[in-house]
């Protein structure tokens, strides 16, 4: 008796079918089954958010999901933020502002601050690193990853 389900859940606007195992977690599943790559693995048990999506817009630890959980939802990586030929505001930002180093952090900052601007999109400083208290970082600390997303909400705002 084989343990493989065929899961269908729309990846970053495209409608996938992923051939996963019982025991596969999304982060597995998005990784090794459906070649998304931006999704990193930190700590793979939900302490350090490298991994971080937007599961039907709720922001999850794609680690802590079963693959199998995630049959007709959406999911939203890193790579499903950008737009065609531009960056999103909040790429560009952490561009700009010098946000980024070894990158393994990064994608899951971009999702976890993307899933606060859907929610508030004129955020505090102080909600800011509440927010993305559940993301580590081992290279630049925090300050210009909370400037960037700063920076972002104000482009998101003058372009509404």
């Amino acid at each position: 008796m084989s343990d493989k389900i065929i899961v269908s859940a729309t990846i970053n606007g495209d409608p996938t079918d992923i051939l996963v195992s019982s025991r596969d977690s999304l982060l597995e599943a998005l990784r090794e089954r459906a070649g998304v790559l931006g999704v990193k693995e930190g700590c793979n048990d939900g302490n350090c958010g490298a991994c971080s999506v937007l599961l039907d817009g709720r922001l999850v630890n794609s680690c802590l999901v079963m693959a199998a959980e995630v049959e007709g939802s959406d999911v939203t990586t890193v790579e499903g933020l950008a737009e065609a030929d531009h960056l999103h505001p909040l790429q560009q930002a952490f561009l700009e502002d010098a946000a980024l180093q070894c990158g393994i952090c990064t994608p899951g900052f971009l999702v976890a601050a993307k899933a606060l601007l859907d929610e508030n999109p004129s955020p505090s400083e102080h909600e800011i690193r509440y927010w993305l208290a559940g993301n580590l970082c081992r290279c630049t600390g925090y300050d210009k990853i909370v400037r960037a997303v700063q920076h972002a909400a104000e482009t998101l705002q003058t372009t509404s």
